[in-house]
């Protein structure tokens, strides 16, 4: 190639040369609705940020509100208070006056943040309360709401199987109240409540006129659960029943023994 010929090829535009000049003219036209383009893009993604700080902040709230609202639990029940001290709230005169200031605070929270993670963890205080106030119909789609959306590792996730247990009973609904006790006694993985979910299952094949399995299973339950409240408790029915003239069975020897043999 000449050099003639090479200055002549330096001088053409090369193919970047040719795209920017035909995107000047599309840009005149066009500039202001790719602007509005990424500009929109750009305040959706400091919406979604905005939001979410939001909700965090939301739901930090709602969990402060709810340990304000709880404070009703601590509240002592003492027929003859004397006058409360500087900063504190006087006691409660009678278990139903606490149930219903119980009901009155977390109705209200629950109504304040509603769809919130603490409304849906204060379902189940409650519940417990309206269950104490013999209002079971009104409980139980809070327990269920609760189940549904509290963190599966949350402790307290038992004591909501049993208070729908004991709905369920209340109703006489044993099969149902049998298998929510079931579940109590399943998914219950620490000492909390340990083996009550197998006395209430003890209680219920009792009550459904299944005494000698009732009677069994009471006398396992020690061997489950030694030391617990929930073998206190089987010990007392079991005394209970053999004064009644039923037949107990002997307890099974703790697994620790049953490993060793």
């Amino acid at each position: 190639m000449s050099f003639k010929q090479a200055q002549k090829e330096l001088r053409k535009p090369d193919e970047l040369q040719k795209l920017g000049q035909q995107a000047l003219p599309w840009m005149e036209t066009h500039g202001k609705t790719v602007v509005s383009i990424v500009l929109g893009v750009a305040a959706l993604g400091l919406v979604g940020t905005l939001v979410n700080s939001y909700l965090k902040r939301s739901e930090q709230s709602a969990a402060h509100e709810f340990g304000t609202a709880l404070r009703v639990l601590e509240r002592e029940v003492n027929p003859n208070p004397g006058e409360p001290k500087p900063g504190e709230e006087p006691a409660f005169k009678t278990e139903a006056e606490k149930d219903q200031a119980i009901v009155n605070a977390l109705t209200d929270f629950r109504k304040k943040n509603a769809g919130r993670t603490a409304a849906v963890n204060a379902a189940l205080p409650l519940a417990q309360a309206l269950i104490r106030q013999g209002k079971s119909a009104e409980a139980m789609p809070l327990l269920d709401e609760y189940l549904k959306g509290a963190d599966p590792a949350d402790p307290l996730r038992p004591a909501a199987y049993e208070a729908r247990g004991y709905v369920l009973e209340s109703e006489k609904k044993y099969d149902e109240a049998l298998a929510a006790f079931d579940l109590l006694a399943k998914e219950n993985k620490t000492d909390f409540m340990k083996g009550m979910g197998l006395y209430h299952r003890a209680r219920m094949l009792l009550l459904k006129g299944d005494t000698t399995g009732g009677a069994k299973q009471l006398s396992e339950i020690e061997s489950a659960a030694p030391g617990s409240a929930a073998a206190r408790l089987a010990k007392e029915r079991l005394a209970l029943l053999s004064a009644q003239g039923v037949a107990v069975p002997a307890p099974p020897p703790p697994a620790a023994l049953d490993a060793g043999v």
